[in-house]
């Protein structure tokens, strides 16, 4: 009982292995890439936040994109440069599935989210007249708040199936803590967590990807009945862009899930994809919808050229 004691309060750590002349490069790439995250995400948060011309519903939905987004890269990359620091080779079972809980949540967050979009850009292409009398203030605010507890509950409740088994291994060799590398280290029946985390793949891809395919469908036929070109070019570049982001995350995420339950496949790759999920899309969503989105980009040219150079 007391060696299953210690299992359980500490992990050994075997996903690094760095050599000592791979430390610095290994710490400065590290955190340049959550730095340039960082600021691309708070330029992005800033600059809606700070104009009232984008407080408006499209913007306030994609407002919590780059918050998702830093979670999931904040609970990734703080715990990875510590490690290179540090040089640890153990860590805390509770800090590992604080880590685990947290990227998990961005990464439900990050569907949904960008399925609540999609219902938004449908609204303003195909029933436009009617935009305004539907996405008002209250409406955004019911979205983003279904959106977060949808989020919280689905992932609290995957948490809690999982907290409640016991634990005799210790050997945690992913290069991030998730739900897959935490249930190896169980050594009990893992049958009701499995169904229940296919259960909110399948939810929230069925969700995302059954609004996605009719809003789409439903924004090219409102398109091509339009006559006006540039209204049709606008909405065609809309959605473009967030499809862009969109497909991004579905196939990294969605290769991580599959290649969790795929024997034969190399590990290396599947780290690999699962660390570019953390990586690609916080770094390239801000960057995308910055320069994609006229309004956006606007702004932020005008502050940069306001506040580092002055006229």
């Amino acid at each position: 009982m007391e060696n299953l004691s210690n299992i359980s309060s500490v992990l050994v750590l075997n996903r690094l292995n760095l050599s000592s002349e791979n430390v610095f490069p290994a710490f400065i790439f590290a955190t340049l890439s959550y730095m340039i995250i960082l600021f691309c995400n708070l330029v992005l948060i800033l600059t809606i936040v700070l104009n009232k011309s984008l407080h408006q519903p499209m913007y306030l939905i994609l407002l919590n994109l780059p918050i998702n987004d830093l979670i999931g890269s904040s609970a990734f990359f703080l715990q990875i440069i510590s490690d290179i620091v540090t040089n640890r080779k153990t860590m805390k079972y509770s800090a590992c599935v604080a880590q685990a809980f947290f990227i998990h949540i961005y990464a439900t967050g990050a569907v949904l989210m960008l399925t609540a979009m999609a219902y938004d850009r449908y609204i303003a292409i195909c029933w436009p007249l009617k935009y305004n009398t539907i996405m008002i203030y209250a409406n955004i605010m019911r979205i983003i708040t279904v959106v977060w507890m949808s989020c919280l509950v689905l992932i609290g409740v995957l948490f809690f199936l999982l907290l409640r088994l016991p634990r005799c291994r210790s050997e945690l060799t992913n290069p991030y803590c998730d739900n897959p590398s935490l249930l190896s280290l169980v050594c009990a029946n893992t049958t009701i967590n499995n169904i229940y985390g296919l259960l909110i793949v399948t939810i929230s891809q069925v969700v995302s990807i059954g609004t996605i395919l009719y809003t789409y469908l439903q924004i090219l036929v409102a398109c091509f009945r339009s006559k006006r070109s540039d209204t049709r070019a606008k909405a065609l570049q809309t959605c473009a862009t967030h499809l862009t982001v969109f497909l991004l995350l579905e196939c990294l995420g969605l290769f991580t899930i599959i290649s969790y339950r795929i024997k034969n496949i190399s590990p290396h790759l599947r780290r690999f994809m699962g660390v570019s999920t953390l990586i690609f899309p916080p770094t390239l969503n801000p960057i995308i919808y910055g320069l994609r989105t006229k309004e956006i980009r606007e702004k932020v040219v005008h502050f940069f050229q306001k506040r580092i150079i002055p006229s």
